[in-house]
């Protein structure tokens, strides 16, 4: 896999050189190995282990209904009252963050209405605090520590 800009992490891996399967711990089994999910389960485990979230509220594949048609987000982070707080979109570290990246998550928080976005192709990583008073988006220079949200 392509180095990622985000700490290493101890791997689980299974499956085949060809077909290599990676532990994701918050769904707790294995999924394949694509680009995609190399950044993802890079990410969560930073966010774990480096920023303080708790494991327990974070998920992944989060299913998504805009009457007929099916979205996923790609992982959530929840409050303890269990309401979204944080939505987090991913793409493989070939795919550039563009301004479509923007209006896909834009699109998953007309649902899920939080105060935190990330997109992150593992190489870029770009986070926003919700303002829905003023309406608009205010970008930080860092990913913040559980803590500060």
């Amino acid at each position: 896999m392509i180095p990622l800009n985000l700490p290493s992490f101890d791997i689980k891996l299974q499956g085949t050189r060809e077909h290599p399967r990676v532990l994701d711990v918050l769904r707790r089994r294995y999924v394949a190995l694509t680009p995609e999910e190399w950044v993802r389960q890079s990410f969560i485990h930073y966010l774990i282990e480096h920023l303080g979230y708790p494991q327990t509220l974070l998920a992944n594949e989060v299913p998504l209904r805009v009457g007929d048609k099916q979205l996923r987000a790609d992982s959530v982070l929840y409050d303890r009252h269990l309401r979204p707080k944080m939505i987090i979109e991913y793409k493989a570290p070939t795919i550039p963050i563009t301004q479509r990246v923007f209006e896909q998550i834009a699109a998953y928080n007309i649902l899920l209405h939080v105060d935190y976005l990330i997109v992150s192709n593992g190489l870029n990583h770009y986070c926003c605090k919700m303002n829905y008073n003023n309406k608009e988006c205010l970008y930080l220079d860092h990913i913040p520590r559980y803590e500060e949200i």
